[in-house]
């Protein structure tokens, strides 16, 4: 874990992060769209610390369980001590927050449930610091083919969606341009008034990972 910022975090403590997909133009490859945005954030004064991983690795339930079920399973290097699991069940998902042994129980759960390898999906880039911002840049990838780029934009003293929404909108828009949403994403819309933690954060991973695997096609990493 080396690779990996040594300043290990409480899971259960987070500023509210946004997770903004950024389009990486036609002839362009995505190591240049990071370049880019890393001379971008450099020039505002960011230093960079480390690097970043997050990682998504789903299984499907066998037919003999009855309704096919999927399970997600996640790993945050800001979190690294914590596995994150989200069970999908009809119009309802259930999150669960576990330590590395999780990783295990799946592997003997083999016989219930098939990981879907061939979907494995992360993304990971470098990490910075600008004041009381933390902003990762994200190449996404899915078995080594480039899907697009992420950009996890973290304001830390805040854990209230409502209070710094529009703080983190205009950061956004300086840092990206206009193709930053006016609203908030999705997930971080129904909890605008609830404390924010890392899992809201793997929620917003999972939306945007599921889908990068519907879309088709290969692009330049």
């Amino acid at each position: 874990m080396l690779f990996f910022k040594k300043k290990f975090r409480d899971t259960n403590k987070m500023g509210v992060t946004v997770l903004q997909q950024y389009p990486v133009p036609e002839n362009k490859t995505g190591t240049y769209v990071i370049e880019l945005l890393t001379k971008r954030i450099l020039a505002l004064g960011a230093t960079q610390q480390g690097q970043f991983l997050v990682d998504c690795e789903s299984y499907l339930s066998h037919p003999q369980m009855g309704t096919t079920k999927t399970v997600h399973i996640l790993h945050n290097s800001e979190q690294p001590a914590s596995v994150f699991s989200i069970l999908e069940s009809g119009t309802k998902n259930i999150h669960v927050i576990a330590d590395g042994l999780f990783d295990l129980l799946m592997m003997k759960l083999s016989q219930h449930y098939t990981s879907k390898k061939q979907t494995k999906i992360e993304s990971k880039g470098p990490r910075f610091e600008l004041g009381d911002f933390c902003v990762k840049l994200g190449s996404v990838t899915m078995n080594q083919n480039f899907k697009g780029i992420l950009i996890e934009v973290e304001y830390r003293p805040c854990v209230m969606a409502n209070a710094v929404w529009g703080l983190l909108r205009e950061f956004l828009q300086g840092l990206l341009g206009p193709s930053v949403p006016v609203q908030p994403p999705q997930h971080l819309l129904s909890r605008m008034n609830e404390i924010y933690t890392p899992i809201d954060t793997i929620y917003q991973y999972l939306e945007h990972f599921s889908a990068y695997r519907k879309t088709t096609g290969l692009r330049s990493a």
